[in-house]
């Protein structure tokens, strides 16, 4: 599969049958973690983890608190697209993984991402 990103009036392209965003929330300074899947009906998400609570990060109820945080699966079906957006209030953007190579995305208030899963990535996609 192709996960396709695009930012900053860039595309990229990458291979993967999955990958991990991570990112600091901007009030609390805790690390959000999720892993998702690159499927053929979209990207779908298969597991998180919350660092801390608080400010807009409260675990699911589901949720089960081990040592380096809440853990728990999310419900959401696959994603045709993926958006995200940066506030610039956390010193850093968004951290995309695939495999061990690793893309820092966003780091710019205002700058939006755009993810999705094709065959061949378009600015259209």
């Amino acid at each position: 599969m192709t996960l396709c990103i695009a930012a900053g009036g860039k595309v990229i392209a990458l291979v993967a049958s999955s990958f991990t965003l991570s990112w600091s929330h901007s009030v609390a300074h805790t690390e959000w973690w999720e892993r998702w899947e690159v499927t053929p009906e979209g990207l779908r998400p298969i597991e998180a983890r919350i660092s801390g609570s608080g400010a807009g990060m409260e675990p699911p109820l589901d949720a089960v608190l081990r040592a380096d945080g809440w853990h728990y699966a999310p419900t959401l079906p696959p994603q045709r697209e993926v958006f995200l957006a940066a506030s610039g209030a956390t010193g850093g953007g968004w951290q995309l993984c695939v495999a061990a190579e690793c893309l820092s995305l966003g780091a710019a208030a205002g700058e939006p991402l755009r993810l999705w899963q094709a065959e061949a990535c378009g600015a259209g996609g």
